[in-house]
């Protein structure tokens, strides 16, 4: 008799198993029944994905200019970036505001700009250092530049 029984629950399982088997097996991923996303998820990613192409297509974000912007001064005001920001002289007449390791990075003529010195226009500059580095405007000025920014 314990052979009958064993053979009983083996065929359960066994048939259990089939069953099983068949329904994973013949289900439909990805129908209405069983989304393998949510219609909301996805709009709210997509959403998310509209508002960072705008972000960047706008080429600023909070005080970050992402793209060239003109950032127009007053005289007697200072553009001050942080490290990586590049700042392009485009009018007017303008200093450097040099930090204690050095000055403004002048990669169009290759060279390093002291402080107080004129900044060329039309020149690409880049600040090198966290240490309040930028320009002082001696005129009204207009600048393009692209990083982190703050007018003085």
């Amino acid at each position: 008799m314990n052979k009958i029984k064993l053979k009983k629950i083996i065929m359960l399982i066994g048939v259990t198993t089939l069953v099983l088997g068949a329904t994973v097996a013949f289900s439909e991923p990805g129908s209405e029944n069983d989304p393998l996303i949510s219609l909301s998820y996805l709009e709210s990613r997509l959403d998310q994905l509209k508002l960072y192409i705008d972000e960047k297509l706008e080429g600023t974000t909070n005080g970050v200019s992402t793209g060239m912007e003109v950032v127009e001064i007053n005289a007697g005001q200072s553009i001050i970036g942080r490290s990586g920001t590049e700042i392009i002289l485009r009018g007017g007449k303008a200093t450097v505001i040099a930090g204690e390791l050095g000055g403004l990075s002048d990669v169009t003529d290759g060279k390093d700009l002291k402080m107080s010195a004129l900044v060329p226009p039309n020149h690409l500059l880049i600040i090198p250092r966290d240490d309040s580095r930028g320009a002082y405007a001696i005129t009204d000025a207009i600048f393009l530049v692209k990083g982190y920014y703050e007018i003085r």
